[in-house]
C-alpha cells in the first residue's frame, strides 16, 4: 500500500490506522526496555508516509496541514514518541515545499531521495550552552570553509529520531562572517556520530540522543540558508507539536472509558462508569478534547486558506493554540488518571506513560513563559490599531 497513491483522506486515513494499529503494543514495551521504535518506522516507510508532505509537482501527495495534523494525531494516539518524532521530518518537508527558501536542485535531490527510500530529515538547533533557539542564543557549532568544502565541529541536543535520521540540518556559525548557518548534512559524511545520552523519563522512544560532529566536511551546497537566531516567521508546521499531545490525550480517555466499563469492585452493584463522580471526569476531559481539536483545526484550517502575507501575521494563532492543546492534554491525562485512581500508576497501565509523555509537551516550542508576553503584545497592539482609527 502506498499512502501517497490513495485518491481520498478516508482511504489515506485507513491504510494509515491498519499501519499504527501495533504500536500500541508495542510503545509499553519501548518505553519499558527504552528501546527506539524501529519497527514503527519501518512500517511507515512501507506505506511510503515520509513523502505524504512532498508537493504535487515533486511527485508527492502535497497534503494540506489540516490533513497532516489528522495522520499525526492518529500516530500519536498508538504512540507518541513515533508520532512527535515523524511529525518533525512531515513538517519540515511540508515547509520546505511550500517556502521554496532552499536552492531547486538541493531540494529536488532531497525529495527523490525521500521517494525512493523514505529518507527521513530533522533540524538540529538545540544546544546544552544555549537551550532553546526560540530563545535567540547563537550556536556554538562553527562552520569553515576549507577550499570548496564547509568542515563543520559542533555537537547538538535533542536530535530526536537520531536513529534512523538520513540527514541533519544543522546549524552553525559561519566563523568567516558570524552569520548563522543551516548546512545539511548527510548521515553518511566522515565524522557523523550519535551519542546516545537521551535518557528522559518522557517520550523516550524519541532517540533524541546529542549528535556529534568532528571536523565533518560537506560541500559547499550544503549550505542551506542563513538564519538571524530567534527572528523565524510564522511556522504553521510546528502544529504537529499540539497535534502530538492531543492524540496522547485521546488515548487517555480511550482507555479511562474502557477501565471505567471494566472495573467493578465489589462495593459496588456495577462498573464504576455508572458512578456520577466517574462521569462528571469523563465530562470535562470530552469538553477539554472537543475545545482543544476545534481550537488546533481551525487555526489549521486558517493557515491553509491563507496567502504568504497572511501567514506572517500569524504567529499570535499559532503560538495560542501550542499552548492551549498541550495544557489540555495535560489535564485530559490527569483527569483520566483520576478516573483509574490508583491503577493509573501501574507500570502495567498506559495512563502513567501517557502522563510522563504529555509534559513533554511543556517544553516544545514556543514555551508559555514566552507566548503570554508576546500575546499581551499583540493584544495591546490591537487596541491602540482600534484607537488610532477611532
Amino acid at each position: 500500500m502506498d499512502i501517497t497513491k490513495a485518491k481520498t483522506f478516508e482511504e489515506r486515513m485507513d491504510i494509515l490506522n491498519e499501519t499504527v494499529a501495533p504500536f500500541t503494543e508495542r510503545a509499553a514495551h519501548n518505553d519499558l526496555e527504552r528501546k527506539f521504535p524501529f519497527d514503527n518506522f519501518k512500517e511507515l516507510k512501507a506505506i511510503n508516509y515520509p513523502a505524504l508532505t512532498i508537493p504535487k509537482e515533486y511527485g508527492g501527495a502535497g497534503i494540506s496541514l489540516s490533513e497532516l495534523l489528522r495522520y499525526q494525531e492518529a500516530i500519536s494516539r498508538a504512540d507518541g514518541s513515533t508520532g512527535l518524532s515523524i511529525g518533525w521530518h512531515m513538517g519540515i518537508v511540508q515547509d520546505l515545499g511550500e517556502t521554496n527558501k532552499w536552492d531547486e536542485s538541493v531540494l529536488v535531490a532531497l525529495f527523490d531521495d525521500i521517494k525512493a527510500r523514505g529518507a527521513l530529515i530533522n533540524n538540529c538547533a538545540t544546544e546544552k550552552q544555549t537551550g532553546s533557539p526560540t530563545r535567540g542564543g547563537k550556536p556554538s557549532t562553527t562552520a569553515r570553509k576549507v577550499g570548496g568544502s564547509w568542515v563543520i565541529d559542533g555537537r547538538k541536543s535533542f536530535t530526536s529520531m537520531a536513529p534512523v535520521l538520513d540527514y541533519f540540518n544543522v546549524t552553525a556559525v559561519i566563523e568567516e562572517t558570524g552569520e548563522v548557518g543551516h548546512f545539511l548534512v548527510p548521515r553518511s559524511a566522515e565524522g557523523v556520530a550519535i551519542d546516545e545520552t537521551w535518557d528522559s523519563v518522557a517520550m523516550t522512544g524519541t532517540g533524541s540522543h546529542d549528535l556529534v560532529l568532528t571536523g565533518v566536511q560537506v560541500e559547499e551546497s550544503a549550505l542551506v540558508e542563513i538564519s538571524v537566531p530567534g527572528k523565524k516567521q510564522p511556522a504553521g508546521w510546528l502544529l504537529h507539536i499540539p497535534a502530538c499531545y492531543l492524540g496522547i490525550a485521546q488515548a487517555a480517555q480511550d482507555y479511562a472509558i474502557r477501565f471505567a466499563q471494566d472495573y467493578s469492585p465489589n462495593s459496588l452493584n456495577g462498573p464504576i462508569i455508572e458512578l456520577p463522580n466517574v462521569k462528571q471526569k469523563i465530562g470535562q476531559i470530552e469538553l477539554e478534547l472537543q475545545r482543544a481539536r476545534h481550537f488546533l483545526y481551525s487555526v489549521a484550517k486558517q493557515w491553509d486558506e491563507s496567502d504568504e502575507q497572511q501567514r506572517s501575521h500569524m504567529a499570535a494563532e499559532l503560538g495560542a493554540v501550542k499552548v492551549a492543546v498541550t495544557n489540555s492534554a495535560v489535564d485530559i491525562v490527569d483527569l483520566a488518571m483520576r478516573v483509574a485512581g490508583a491503577h493509573s500508576l501501574s507500570e502495567k497501565s498506559p495512563l502513567q506513560r501517557y502522563y510522563r509523555d504529555v509534559r513533554a509537551g511543556l517544553h516544545n516550542p514556543p514555551m508559555e513563559d514566552m507566548l503570554i508576553p508576546s500575546l499581551a503584545d499583540f493584544a495591546i497592539g490591537k487596541a491602540k490599531a482600534k484607537q488610532t482609527v477611532k
